[in-house]
């Protein structure tokens, strides 16, 4: 199925442009450890440091800074398992917007408590047992908010490209990046970055073994939808990918791979006592599939993409102390 209207590198651009001063250049860190462990040169673009700890900032603000100023008074509504949430919820602080957002009962406490404190109200839902697309829905229909989903929405996938961009125009042209895959915004507006600027790279997605939708989605041809997935991975636990992130995927990215619960737990450590951060499970997807890949990836020049690094510090300790 081709989605119209894709965006491109040039909405990626645009974007940076939108974000320049206002969301964090964050750093790219490396890790002579991690240089001898891959036998390669790695450099690491670290949006666990971005505002609101994740990349999902720069979507939103992207999406919502384009707003008439009708809907600016009328406000937006997003749905998410926290990430999204709060990005969401800060831009439109920044932006003087009411925010609504439809977040599960079981998100992690500091994303919910972030999400409030940033201003949004937040309606929550069971996402084993309701469909938080309709909910997000109703909700806009209702009171004239504007959706914006965590996303397949051309202004939110464009902005999470500028992580991207930031990485190559530091760092110059790689042979390999790794990028966590939830939705798809992320890697999707990384693939239009990857291709305009190091279009040699090889560029891989990677999810949850237990949540390998993108991966089913990407080796099929055609978008495969799953129930919700049980994993530490909480911002990919994500039942497909979007019509435009999608398209964007099959044309760009050169492989979708996985990573189970137990080697997220292993590159969490990795990270904490190496490199001295914390980086939620999803964030550490790039890195556990890294890993994974070393013998391929000898003598490279590898980019991993860490998504974020929201987790409740009573959660992280449990995970890594297991």
């Amino acid at each position: 199925m081709t989605t119209p209207d894709l965006p491109t590198y040039a909405d990626v651009e645009a974007a940076a442009k939108r974000l320049e001063g206002v969301a964090h250049r964050t750093p790219v860190n490396t890790s002579r450890t991690l240089n001898d462990m891959l036998g390669a040169e790695v450099f690491i673009k670290c949006e666990n440091f971005q505002r609101m700890g994740a990349f999902k900032f720069r979507g939103a603000y992207n999406a919502l800074s384009k707003f008439s100023p009708e809907q600016r008074r009328a406000g937006v509504v997003a749905f998410s398992s926290g990430n999204h949430a709060q990005g969401i919820a800060l831009s439109a602080r920044l932006l003087g917007i009411p925010a609504t957002i439809v977040m599960p009962h079981d998100a992690p406490a500091a994303k919910v408590a972030a999400t409030k404190g940033y201003g949004a109200n937040v309606v929550s839902y069971d996402r084993y047992t309701e469909d938080r697309e309709a909910i997000g829905r109703r909700l806009a229909g209702e009171h004239g908010f504007t959706l914006i989903p965590p996303y397949d929405h051309p202004d939110v996938l464009a902005g999470q490209g500028t992580a991207a961009r930031e990485l190559f125009a530091e760092v110059g042209a790689l042979d390999a990046l790794f990028c966590p895959l939830g939705g798809g915004g992320l890697l999707s507006g990384t693939a239009l970055s990857t291709r305009a600027l190091a279009p040699q790279c090889k560029l891989y997605g990677v999810e949850p073994e237990a949540g390998n939708d993108g991966q089913q989605s990407f080796r099929s041809g055609s978008i495969v939808h799953i129930d919700t997935p049980k994993t530490i991975a909480d911002g990919a636990q994500t039942q497909h990918l979007g019509q435009y992130t999608f398209a964007i995927i099959k044309r760009d990215v050169d492989d979708i791979l996985t990573a189970t619960d137990a080697q997220l737990v292993e590159a969490m450590k990795f990270y904490a006592s190496r490199m001295k951060m914390i980086v939620e499970p999803t964030g550490c997807l790039s890195l556990a599939a890294a890993l994974q890949m070393k013998d391929a990836l000898r003598g490279k020049r590898v980019g991993i993409l860490i998504s974020g690094g929201n987790i409740d510090l009573e959660r992280f300790c449990e995970l890594v102390s297991a």
